[in-house]
């Protein structure tokens, strides 16, 4: 039985994990929820640990991708700037260009760990 393979894309800038799936999730939900705290409930991580995520994506990016209200009567809330949906959407369009030149590849790949 031939074994499952998942490719997934990961970006480094400056020699350090910069983008991948999961902060790309993350973005993907905020934007959905309108809520880091949902975002992170969703992914069943701390809000403490979303929102550093969401921090380091804004100061690497030199522009925030994610914006931020502060808390009041109506409560807070967090969406994806322009910049955000365009990153969120070129990672997608980068990992579907991926899968797709690469997807053969993979099937042979996954046959031959069922040998």
């Amino acid at each position: 039985m031939a074994m499952e393979m998942r490719l997934t894309l990961r970006l480094d800038m400056g020699g350090e994990h910069a983008l991948g799936v999961g902060k790309v999730r993350l973005m993907e939900l905020i934007e959905e929820s309108g809520s880091i705290s949902r975002a992170a409930k969703e992914m069943g991580m701390s809000y403490r640990r979303a929102w550093l995520l969401v921090n380091d994506l804004n100061q690497r990016f030199g522009t925030p991708l994610v914006e931020t209200q502060r808390g009041g009567g109506g409560g807070g809330g967090a969406a994806l700037s322009e910049t955000g949906r365009d990153v969120v959407a070129l990672y997608r369009r980068m990992e579907k260009a991926s899968l797709e030149a690469n997807g053969q590849a993979m099937e042979e790949l996954a046959a031959l760990t069922a040998r």
